[in-house]
């Protein structure tokens, strides 16, 4: 075996090992030196005795000097074999310089300075053996310069006592080198365990901050690294953003198309991320179509990187023969604005990122403190619902709808009111998306519609009833047929009932929305178009849907003072008439405005001119009122 052949690992092992003996080799050599020296030094010259010596002693002392100072405690594997190498180099010349001298001093003095001289050779072979155990090519080296020169001045002369010694010392050397290769064969493989054992300790680290379907860091990894580089950014005064991106359409593509191709667009995700952020920070996959990135620098440089990993996503994804498109999404917390560990960050751009899914879908928010108020606020409306009692807390309030051109009470628009024990008052603007989200807008639209239809069993028979139904509502088939079974349980008659359905519900899923709308329309139920003018292809829904009413939004209300609102106004209330559709203008709050629809031939209306929204007996008593006072509005003006 050649130092050329050495494992790197093993050779760092070696060099590690010889740290603590070979000074005991050197220590060893410098005393023998000197007993040997002093007792030859009567009889032998002195450059023999002393000058010799001396030098061997002092190179022994420089040599101890460099293996007993600090080193470092990682060795790298070429530096170490280049350690060796040199060990064993210099070993050998020492021992050839030690052998010359002692056989040429063996030649002075009685028979006792010559046993000496054997002695301290055969002393010299043993313990170079067992200090170089873990350098056999030294050892091994070091045992053949001294040991063959010995046996052949030993072995020569016609004594017979130092041949037989010489055979002793002979064969002791043979079992000794024996040991030393067993031992070394022992520690090589013990070390080559270790390096295996390492390895694998490696890989399994690795495979366990590793995600395995995009090879990305994992959420542990990402985590770890994240505060590394926080704590790295604070000592040197540097801003840092922790960013999370989450897929806009995936969940839509993964049902539509499988789990396998799922998997190979979420691979496809991480091969365009590890581009964008291959040379501007580290990217991570933090488990189903969520990934998250660090990224250090100014917030305009992050949101940069951000938007072009969200512009990358959106880009189709060629899967074969299939073609997906899905996008993506990304909040962004910068280190200036959040304070705490990456979990703290990590939140912050949650709440961007919720932001950003709801209201700039497909790019990048950076995060302000604003979020995170309005977004914990929801997620109070969210908890506080999921522990209301609803029939309790919730309640309906009517604002009445009046014929313009005889001012008599039409109908009522049921809106719902909650008052948590916990939060107070919450306005439907808030709670009602926050049951969508929460998955309680099944159970809340048919509770609040049940307290609706109660009222209107308490109302004058001529008087209808309007309720809105969410997108969420219009397009579940099972919400529906609810609604069916609770208006024919109420015993009210359907044609008292008006859904009122907004362009944006009907445009979410249009073919479930229109099946929705013609099954309650078999019943008798009435059908108006909400917040009409607001959304986009508005004459087409007209035209295929059974629709009986029209309602104005309050938008075009508030630009009816100018020519070109009132245009706008004429023309919409003049295609109503055209397609033989009542139409109620909502929003109505001046005397103005009234005489103008009336003149223009809008139907209904309703506002604050006419009531605000008032609980049930505040009704009853209003619409008391209101039938005693004729004609008030138009001409009490």
């Amino acid at each position: 075996m050649t130092l050329r052949s050495v494992d790197p690992a093993l050779a760092s092992a070696q060099l590690k090992e010889l740290r603590r003996q070979i000074p005991l080799l050197y220590a060893l050599l410098t005393v023998n030196a000197l007993i040997v020296s002093y007792t030859h030094y009567a009889i032998a010259p002195v450059w023999m005795s002393v000058w010799v010596p001396m030098a061997l002693v002092f190179v022994c002392m420089v040599r101890l000097a460099s293996w007993v100072r600090p080193h470092r405690q990682v060795i790298d594997g070429a530096e170490a074999i280049r350690a060796l190498r040199r060990t064993t180099i210099l070993a050998c010349l020492l021992a050839m310089t030690y052998i010359a001298w002692s056989l040429e001093l063996g030649r002075y003095g009685d028979v006792r300075q010559e046993a000496h001289v054997a002695i301290f050779i055969a002393i010299t072979v043993i313990g170079c053996i067992f200090c170089l155990m873990h350098l056999p090519q030294a050892a091994l080296g070091v045992t053949a310069i001294v040991t063959l020169p010995y046996l052949i001045f030993y072995s020569s002369g016609n004594d017979a006592v130092y041949t037989a010694i010489g055979i002793n010392i002979f064969l002791v050397t043979v079992v000794l080198i024996r040991v030393l290769l067993n031992s070394f064969d022992g520690f090589r493989k013990l070390i080559r365990t270790q390096a295996e054992t390492e390895r694998l300790n490696g890989e399994i680290t690795k495979l366990a901050h590793t995600d395995m379907l995009t090879g990305l860091p994992n959420r542990r990894l990402f985590f770890a690294e994240a505060d590394a580089r926080i704590a790295r950014c604070r000592n040197s005064d540097q801003d840092l953003a922790v960013g999370v991106i989450d897929l806009d359409r995936f969940k839509a593509a993964n049902d539509t198309f499988g789990h396998l191709l799922g998997d190979q667009i979420l691979e496809a995700v991480g091969q365009r991320l590890q581009s964008v952020f291959e040379t501007h920070g580290m990217v991570a996959r933090l488990g189903g179509d969520e990934f998250a990135f660090v990224v250090e620098g100014s917030p305009e440089h992050a949101l940069f990187v951000a938007t072009r990993a969200c512009e990358s996503l959106s880009q189709p994804f060629h899967l074969g023969d299939i073609i997906v498109s899905i996008g993506a999404s990304c909040g962004l917390a910068m280190m200036r604005d959040v304070e705490g560990s990456s979990r703290a960050l990590y939140d912050g751009a949650d709440y961007a990122l919720y932001t950003a899914k709801n209201q700039r879908r497909g790019f990048a928010i950076l995060y302000s403190p604003e979020h995170e108020r309005r977004i914990r606020s929801e997620r109070a409306v969210e908890a506080a619902l999921q522990l209301a009692d609803l029939e309790a807390e919730m309640e309906v309030h009517l604002q009445p709808i009046a014929c313009i051109a005889t001012e008599s009470l039409k109908a009522v628009e049921a809106l719902a009111r909650w008052t948590s024990p916990h939060l107070g008052r919450v306005g439907p603007d808030v709670f009602i998306p926050s049951a969508e989200r929460a998955g309680m807008i099944h159970r809340l639209t048919l509770t609040l519609l049940g307290k609706a239809l109660a009222c209107l069993d308490q109302l004058p028979p001529d008087i209808r009833l309007s309720f809105n139904l969410s997108a969420h509502d219009i397009t579940n088939r099972e919400t529906v047929l609810s609604i069916m079974s609770l208006v024919r349980r109420s015993k009210i008659v359907p044609s008292r009932l008006i859904i009122e359905l907004t362009e944006t519900a009907v445009l979410r899923d249009f073919e479930a929305a229109e099946a929705s709308v013609r099954l309650l329309h078999s019943l008798g139920i009435q059908i108006a178009l909400d917040d009409f003018g607001t959304g986009q292809s508005s004459l087409s829904y007209l035209r295929q849907l059974p629709i009986d009413k029209v309602k104005i939004d309050r938008s075009f209300m508030a630009g009816a003072k100018d020519g070109k609102g009132r245009e706008i106004l004429s023309a919409i209330i003049a295609f109503c008439e055209s397609m033989r559709m009542q139409c109620v203008a909502e929003g109505v709050e001046t005397v103005t405005q009234l005489r103008f629809l009336k003149a223009v031939g809008c139907n209904d209306f309703q506002g604050y001119l006419l009531a605000k929204p008032m609980p049930l007996g505040d009704l009853l008593v209003w619409i008391e009122d209101h039938n005693q006072s004729s004609r008030r509005l138009i001409h009490g003006g």
